[in-house]
C-alpha cells in the first residue's frame, strides 16, 4: 500500500494555527522564526493571536498555511511518502516537503504570488462560486453559455466543482447552475476570480520569479493540479506550476490517479481537514486517510 502525503490550500487557515507545534517542536520554531525573517515581518504573531480578519490578508493566509503544511512535513521523523499533492497553494507546500525546492526558496515564491494575486484581484471586480451536485461537463456547458467571463477553477470532488470569472457571470451562472438542479450555487467570499485568465497579470509577475528560482528532482512523484499527472522532472514541476494560476485545479482527477496508482493511505498535514473530507467522497471507505496539524 503506497503513501500519498496531501496538502491544503488557502481557506483552511484558523487563528492559533502551528501555535503547539511551535511550542512543542525545536526544529519547527527554527523554520517559523527563519520565516519571520524572511517575510519582514512577524508572521507567527498573527498566526498565533491574529483574528480571522487579520489572517485572511493575503499577504498572511498563504504563506501561513505554506509554513504550517511545511514546518510539519520537514520536521514529522516518518515522513516517507510514494507520492505528494497539494490543493492550489499546497502545491508549493506539496513540492517543498518533497525536496523538488528550498524553504527559503518557496517561501519567497508563496509571498510573491499572494501579493501578485491580490493586485490582480484589484484590477477587475470578480469572484468564485461553489456549485453543488451537478455533473462536471454541466458546470462547463452553462458557464460556456453565460454572457460574461466564467470558467470551472476547482474539481474538488464529484459532484464539487468551484467556477470563477467576473461578477455578474458568476451571479448569472449560478442562477443557470439552479434551475438546471444543483443542490447549492453558492458565491464564495474570495477576493477574486482564482485559477482563471483574470489571473493573467499575477502569473507574468510569478513567471519572473520562477524563472529565477532552483528546481530540483524530488523524492517522490508530485501529482500537479494543472495535469494531475505524476512528475519528478523539474521542468515540467516549474512549467506546471506557473501555468496552475490560470488553470482550473484538477483534484478530483489527481486523487483518482493516486488511487490508480496504488496510493491506500492518505495524510493531509497542515491546517484543517478538508481534504481528508474530498478524498473521502472520491477514494470511498476502502482507504485510511488520516491529518496532522501538529507533532
Amino acid at each position: 500500500m503506497k503513501k500519498a502525503y496531501v496538502f491544503p490550500g488557502q481557506g483552511s487557515q484558523f487563528p492559533g494555527m502551528a501555535k503547539d507545534l511551535y511550542e512543542n517542536n525545536p526544529c519547527a520554531k527554527d523554520m517559523l522564526e527563519k520565516a519571520n525573517e524572511i517575510l519582514g515581518f512577524r508572521i507567527t504573531d498573527i498566526m498565533f493571536n491574529g483574528t480571522p480578519e487579520e489572517l485572511k490578508a493575503t499577504k498572511v493566509t498563504q504563506p501561513a498555511v505554506f509554513l504550517h503544511s511545511v514546518a510539519l512535513a520537514k520536521c514529522y521523523n516518518d515522513f516517507h511518502p510514494d507520492m505528494v499533492a497539494g490543493h492550489s497553494l499546497g502545491e508549493f507546500s506539496a513540492l517543498t516537503s518533497a525536496g523538488a525546492m528550498d524553504f527559503e526558496d518557496a517561501l519567497k515564491l508563496v509571498s510573491i504570488r499572494a501579493m501578485a494575486m491580490q493586485k490582480a484581484c484589484e484590477i477587475k471586480p470578480s469572484t468564485m462560486a461553489a456549485i453543488i451536485a451537478l455533473p462536471n461537463e454541466k458546470v462547463e456547458e452553462i458557464c460556456a453559455s453565460c454572457s460574461g467571463f466564467v470558467v470551472p477553477a476547482n474539481y474538488n470532488c464529484d459532484g464539487q466543482v468551484v467556477i470563477s470569472g467576473e461578477v455578474d457571470a458568476v451571479n448569472e451562472a449560478c442562477e443557470k447552475m439552479k434551475a438546471a438542479g444543483a443542490k447549492r450555487a453558492l458565491v464564495l467570499q474570495v477576493g477574486g476570480a482564482f485559477h482563471s485568465q483574470l489571473m493573467e497579470p499575477a502569473r507574468e509577475v510569478l513567471a519572473e520569479a520562477i524563472e529565477k528560482t532552483s528546481f530540483k528532482t524530488p523524492v517522490c512523484s508530485v501529482y500537479q493540479n494543472v495535469t494531475a499527472l505524476p512528475s519528478t522532472d523539474p521542468e515540467v514541476i516549474k512549467a506546471n506550476l506557473l501555468t496552475q494560476l490560470t488553470s482550473p485545479v484538477k483534484w478530483t482527477q489527481s486523487v483518482k490517479n493516486m488511487l490508480a496508482d496504488g496510493a491506500g493511505y492518505f495524510m493531509e498535514m497542515g491546517p484543517g481537514n478538508v481534504l481528508q473530507g474530498l478524498i473521502r467522497k472520491i477514494g470511498g471507505a476502502d482507504i485510511t486517510i488520516e491529518g496532522i496539524s501538529s507533532l
